[in-house]
């Protein structure tokens, strides 16, 4: 069975993104540390996780090392869009959960308007490589019982505000993860793998 792995940035106070929920690695509003190592890193254990336009800049192709699906929430789908980008891993079977699109603007992004959980543990039950949780908070609140893996990108620096890793609806539960992978950037962040106890 396939995995769903949440793959994130995330800061030392556990904010996915800024108060406004945009991204925070990219536009006007870009404050996330992003070292020349970071991105190395990406390139060598997870290039398919660079979106399509980055992959093309620095000639990467073919097929990812652990992912062949990546989905996302509405809010997170929208950041790309509003940068004129309708696909960002046109590479990837790329699913985005939405209530309120009623048509993807890309023919390569599939809308799912249902239960995430119920379409998650179809996906799990698919053959083919892990599964990409990329974002956001509110959905990964959501699948929070589907998610075997945790790898975060922990930056170093505390942001005070934002979106939180599971978002802020998720009931007080504790959970606990056991640590299977660390990598330590010399720019700051660290890589850390967490499986689900």
């Amino acid at each position: 069975m396939r995995k769903l792995i949440y793959f994130i940035a995330v800061s030392l106070d556990g904010y996915i993104s800024g108060p406004d929920g945009s991204d925070p690695t990219s536009g006007s509003n870009a404050f996330w540390p992003i070292g020349q190592d970071y991105v190395e890193h990406l390139i060598a254990q997870y290039p398919e996780t660079l979106p399509g336009p980055a992959r093309d800049a620095m000639g990467i192709s073919g097929d990812g090392a652990c992912f062949d699906t990546v989905i996302e929430g509405r809010r997170t789908y929208q950041n790309g869009v509003d940068a004129g980008i309708t696909n960002a891993w046109p590479h990837l079977r790329h699913l985005v959960f939405s209530r309120s699109l009623t048509e993807a603007p890309d023919p390569g992004v599939e809308l799912v308007g249902g239960d995430p959980v119920a379409r998650v543990r179809e996906l799990k039950e698919e053959n083919g490589k892990d599964i990409w949780l990329c974002g956001g908070g509110e959905l990964a609140g959501v699948l929070f019982a589907e998610i075997d893996q945790l790898i975060v990108k922990l930056a170093p620096m505390a942001i005070g505000s934002g979106t939180p890793l599971f978002g802020h609806r998720r009931p007080f539960d504790p959970t606990f993860f056991t640590l299977a992978d660390s990598k330590i950037m010399d720019s700051g962040t660290i890589f850390l793998t967490y499986d689900k106890k």
